[in-house]
């Protein structure tokens, strides 16, 4: 008879979570959950919380805000290259739904998330219980219901042995690269407690390796055919290339052929800085470098990028006539647009693509560096000192300066993705970077430092924020303080929503909301905050610094204190509008009537723009 144990759901998921493993890319094993983040409650303290006390081997670190430290969790993910998941579990009701926006971000960015929401009683029996909600026309829905949008898969185990068939699926959507996502598992508070007798093999360790899909032969076939015939092709690398350990592979496909190189978001710090082949960051907060190379490219290879509208201007920083061949692990983004869809892992499909050489003109390979040149300079007028006020792209230019290898960098929401993107030099053994750009979630910045400095303690953790990202989200401050886990919050105080005043006022608008300035307050002077008090308060070392001349010696002490395992808060006034631009478009919903003769102008140049813009294209 087959050996089982009789344990509660509870016990018995987390005795799984421990025996799951996963293999880095340095080879070595590691626990494929990297730890868990908890807030009890009345509905996870006693089944979640009970499991999870009885083995220490899996970190718990308490979190402040349920939001915060599932974004923790995701932060985790992304920094180790999605070879880790964090879990993260709360109570049901205010606490569940505060994890919504974390399983968003998952979802958008391709990261896997493993949420462990309590729900309500299956039994009904105390209904309605403490933090119900309860629907009139659906007895069996509860706010967990919320995670069915944004999950990759959504599980409600309403009896112990569901988890049976229930988390082989969960380890397939978390380990899968092209399932890859957030997977929510509500548990009833009562099932949490319910015994079972599971069996032992449940528990047996199982390592989870990265799964490199071939693609199918004639369509690589069909793919090399287009490459040897265009002359002007360009490379588009993505997050995928970065998940795969697939850098190595597109710059000797580049090198072997002569074919310029350009990353999305996702994909910035993938090349060297000063690579011969390297043509920049593409799209709105990309190059102009590299953009100037999409317009005029033949053919266009797209490697792990799903191309959201800020890599591709709103589709229109391509030629109407580009060719398009996507390598991708998911068909779902490999097809979209018309193009050659590639299916298969990004390493083993371009060493396949790369069989024979076959020419590129030599005059466009030479260009990439032409083009990228005319963009260092400009960048480095922008770095120059002279500002009354520091600007976003003098504060990046001094982080960057002090990069060391191993370091990381990190930004998510405002005008900062732009400068990061655009205005940072990756050099030999550079820093990675997350720029949280697919949900763009205000108050990733600080949750998403905490874990990517668990993942990475042999560097330095730096995240740059404005502060209305600070003043979104900065309860984790205080949780990765009281956990010792170090690193460097950059925070450039510039009064309000810069960015999106610029956005609305750059499109006809009138500033309105956005700048502190420009909202409504009865008080002639309303009070400014004092962020260095806030985050000492929340167990932080300070830095405030008054202008650019300061910045340098600031972000070095605070690199000590991040490396003795305390979080520091660098924090500087900044320039409101002072921005770097790559000279791309963006298609953003203008009103068609309005009072304000200026929308009316915006509206026409919208419509006008729309003209250039590639809907379709031809199919390969």
């Amino acid at each position: 008879m087959r050996a089982t144990e009789r344990l509660t759901t509870a016990q018995a998921l987390v005795r799984w979570l421990v025996a799951q493993r996963t293999e880095p890319a340095d080879g070595r094993e590691a626990p494929l959950f990297g730890g868990v983040f908890a807030i009890f409650g009345h509905g996870n303290v006693l089944g979640m919380g009970t499991a999870l006390a009885e083995h220490p081997e899996l970190p718990v670190w308490r979190g402040q805000n349920e939001q915060g430290m599932a974004l923790a969790a995701v932060g985790l993910a992304k920094a180790t290259d999605r070879r880790q998941v964090g879990v993260a579990t709360s109570s049901i009701g205010p606490g569940a739904l505060n994890m919504v926006t974390a399983a968003g971000v998952a979802h958008a960015n391709r990261l896997p998330l493993l949420l462990l929401p309590g729900d309500t009683f299956v039994s009904r029996a105390p209904d309605p219980v403490l933090q119900q909600v309860e629907h009139f026309g659906d007895g069996t829905a509860s706010v967990n219901d919320a995670f069915r949008a944004v999950s990759r898969y959504f599980d409600r185990i309403t009896r112990p042995e569901q988890l049976l068939s229930a988390l082989p699926q969960v380890a397939r959507v978390l380990t899968d690269p092209a399932e890859c996502g957030p997977v929510t598992l509500a548990l009833p508070q009562d099932v949490q407690a319910e015994a079972f007798d599971f069996p032992s093999s449940l528990f047996e360790p199982v390592v989870h390796r990265l799964l490199r899909p071939r693609p199918d032969s004639a369509v690589l076939a069909h793919a090399a055919n287009l490459l040897r015939a265009s002359r002007r092709p360009l490379m588009v690398l993505g997050g995928g290339v970065r998940y795969s350990g697939a850098v190595d592979a597109a710059l000797a496909f580049a090198e072997r052929h002569g074919v310029p190189v350009t990353e999305t978001t996702a994909g910035r710090t993938l090349v060297r800085h000063d690579h011969p082949l390297h043509a920049g960051p593409l799209g709105i907060t990309g190059s102009a470098s590299a953009n100037a190379m999409a317009a005029a490219a033949d053919l266009v290879l797209a490697v792990g990028t799903r191309l959201q509208d800020f890599t591709t201007a709103s589709w229109s920083v391509f030629a109407d006539d580009v060719r398009l061949v996507s390598v991708n692990t998911a068909r779902f983004d490999a097809v979209k647009h018309g193009g050659l869809a590639v299916v298969g892992d990004a390493r083993e499909t371009l060493g396949e693509l790369s069989v024979e050489t076959w020419p590129v003109d030599p005059d466009w390979t030479g260009r990439a560096a032409v083009e990228r040149e005319r963009w260092d300079a400009y960048i480095d007028g922008l770095r120059a000192p002279g500002a009354e006020l520091p600007t976003y792209a003098q504060v990046v230019g001094v982080v960057n300066d002090a990069a060391e290898p191993g370091d990381y960098v990190m930004t998510a929401s405002g005008g900062l993705p732009g400068e990061l993107i655009g205005g940072w030099r990756a050099v030999g053994d550079s820093p990675g970077m997350d720029v949280e750009y697919g949900f763009s979630c205000m108050g990733y910045e600080l949750a998403g430092a905490w874990g990517a400095a668990m993942a990475r303690p042999s560097g330095v953790v730096t995240t740059l924020l404005g502060d209305g990202s600070y003043l979104m989200l900065n309860s984790e401050l205080y949780s990765a303080a009281f956990a010792s886990h170090g690193f460097v919050a950059v925070v450039c105080d510039n009064d309000g929503y810069a960015v999106i005043d610029r956005l609305q006022r750059g499109n006809g608008g009138s500033a309105f909301n956005n700048m502190y300035a420009d909202c409504r307050s009865p008080l002639e002077q309303p009070p400014r905050v004092d962020f260095a008090a806030h985050a000492a308060a929340l167990g932080c070392a300070v830095h405030p610094v008054d202008g650019l001349d300061g910045l340098a010696a600031a972000y070095a002490r605070a690199r000590t204190d991040a490396r003795a395992g305390r979080p520091a808060v660098v924090v500087i006034r900044t320039h409101p509008s002072s921005w770097t631009d790559a000279g791309a478009w963006w298609e953003v919903g203008v009103p068609e009537v309005s009072t304000r003769v200026e929308i009316a102008d915006a509206r026409a140049a919208l419509d006008k723009a729309k003209v250039g813009q590639v809907r379709y294209l031809t199919h390969p």
